[in-house]
């Protein structure tokens, strides 16, 4: 059967230099202590000393905000100093990441662009398909080839992008798409098979760390789709290799808003409404009920991750 589709040659793709931006460079912190102390973080900071030491895996999956937060150059040296092995993101954390090194700001207002017709179609930043159609083309995965071009292309603020640093250091960086989802995808030069390789390569990639989760700390900030549902997936699939719950010693840690009650650990009832909070019921109970343990830290990204370095910094200092 024939159905209209619609034909992206009539868009109007303008430039970023048109476009108002609600985040910049002011918004990057530098790495520095902080004075906030939280239990559950120091635990989760020994874990990963642990799986550090042990040769085990240990995934920071986050959403786009983190980047938005500002806190790049606290995962970066976590990345440096071994602390995190695989980072795992969603399509907007790669558009956020490479906006950030390309111009050194990011976000617009979506209810002032929708409202015009002009959300998301910004040229620069639909040079991003592009590398993903190059990366399809050439094997890599869709986290690499980003990360490759913002470290070897001169972009002037490449030092913050943590897909350059994880090109840089050899970790994976898995981005993990839903079609239509972002603002690249509107674009002419979009190529959805493209980013269905791309990306299905990245989660094989993904997968493969998450063979190394004895003994390792699998941690979730802000997303609350992708992160839990991609772990899920990749950890049924390491099992069924593996044979069983044999990969069932491994810690967990949730940073997010939502408000949980401290029995977080049991699943909640299906008539509670926080029951569709995924990384409640799979991060915290369902993927951990063969051992380790589970951990829920509710802060902004902004308190949480400092939080999280220092607490790692100190540790390895006083070890």
């Amino acid at each position: 059967k024939s159905y209209p589709e619609f034909d992206r040659s009539r868009l109007r793709v303008e430039p970023l230099s048109e476009r108002e931006h609600d985040i910049d460079l002011s918004r990057i912190m530098d790495v520095a202590p902080t004075m906030w102390e939280n239990g559950a973080i120091g635990k989760v900071a020994e874990k990963i000393l642990e799986a550090k030491a042990a040769g085990a895996a240990v995934i920071m999956m986050a959403g786009a905000h983190v980047i938005r937060a500002g806190v790049q150059r606290y995962v970066i040296d976590m990345m440096e100093r071994g602390w995190i092995t695989c980072l795992a993101m969603n399509g907007a954390g790669v558009i956020h990441d490479y906006e950030y090194a390309l111009i050194g700001a990011t976000t617009e207002s979506v209810a002032k662009y929708v409202k015009e017709g002009r959300f998301g179609l910004w040229s620069e930043t639909g040079a991003i398909n592009d590398i993903v159609a190059e990366a399809a083309a050439g094997g890599e995965g869709l986290g690499e080839a980003v990360g490759r071009v913002i470290a070897s292309s001169g972009f002037p603020n490449a030092g913050i992008s943590l897909l350059a640093a994880a090109w840089r250091l050899g970790i994976p960086a898995t981005i993990h798409v839903g079609i239509g989802y972002d603002i690249v995808h509107e674009h002419p030069n979009c190529d959805g098979a493209a980013y269905g390789a791309t990306s299905y390569r990245d989660f094989l990639r993904f997968v493969a760390v998450v063979e190394k989760m004895s003994g390792g700390v699998a941690m979730n900030f802000g997303s609350a789709v992708m992160a839990p549902e991609i772990f899920l997936k990749a950890l049924s699939m390491a099992r069924n290799v593996a044979g069983g719950d044999e990969i069932s010693s491994f810690t967990t840690l949730v940073c997010d808003l939502k408000e949980l009650p401290a029995d977080f650990r049991e699943t909640p009832s299906k008539n509670d409404p926080l029951y569709y909070f995924r990384p409640w019921k799979t991060m915290l109970v369902r993927t951990v009920s063969g051992g380790g343990g589970s951990f829920y830290v509710r802060g902004d990204h902004r308190v949480t991750i400092p939080g999280l370095w220092t607490s790692l910094d100190s540790l390895e200092r006083t070890n």
